[in-house]
């Protein structure tokens, strides 16, 4: 059974999409008591601590009852843009967004999305985890913004996509049309790669 340790609708949508089993369950971890200044290893410190969070509060989980397993996969994701050395999280207000985006206007930046995937043995019984394996990396994406206007910027601003996402974009919303091109793995600029994903679950024997 695939845990998604994290409230993300847009990573639920990939999955979806994709026709892999899952269920969704918040970590609710605190990313703030993470201190890493490389930011790649900080998305992947990130993903880590939300999917061990799941493995800690286990017993605390109440599961569907009609599920019978006895192995669990946690993931966990986190995306963290980076601009010229920068790290962007979500924009904390309008002010933000507006004047990240008259930077970012034409030029480029990296997607970081941190992925765990933790490959655990559990007893329904006793409620107990074992975690096997962990698998870890770092996915990179490089996002080209196309030149926007003024009145672009002010527009989107207003519309509060930017607020709820990392780097103050959503490639699957609004957003996407301002983005001129990708270079790698394209899903990851929505947080979480695919690719990735289903490589190592064919690796660990779950799915082909």
């Amino acid at each position: 059974m695939l845990i998604l340790a994290s409230a993300s609708q847009s990573r639920k949508k990939l999955l979806e999409n994709s026709q892999i089993e899952f269920i969704q369950i918040s970590s609710n971890f605190d990313e703030s008591s993470i201190k890493e200044k490389d930011i790649s290893n900080l998305a992947l410190e990130l993903s880590f601590q939300k999917a061990n969070s799941l493995v800690r509060n286990i017993k605390e989980i109440e599961f569907p009852e009609d599920l019978t397993f006895s192995s669990i996969e946690i993931l966990g994701c986190d995306s963290i843009f980076e601009f010229k050395g920068k790290a962007f999280g979500k924009p904390s207000d309008k002010d933000e967004a507006y004047k990240r985006w008259s930077e970012m206007s034409g030029e480029l930046g990296f997607l970081h999305t941190g992925h765990t995937l933790l490959i655990s043995d559990y007893d329904l019984t006793s409620r107990l985890i074992r975690v096997n394996k962990k698998i870890k990396k770092t996915v990179s994406s490089k996002v080209y913004f196309s030149e926007l206007r003024d009145e672009e910027i002010k527009s989107y601003v207003d519309s509060l996509e930017p607020l709820n996402c990392a780097g103050g974009f959503a490639l699957e919303g609004i957003g996407g049309k301002y983005i001129e091109r990708i270079d790698g793995c394209f899903s990851n600029v929505m947080g979480l790669s695919l690719p990735w994903l289903r490589g190592n679950l064919i690796k660990e024997g779950i799915f082909a």
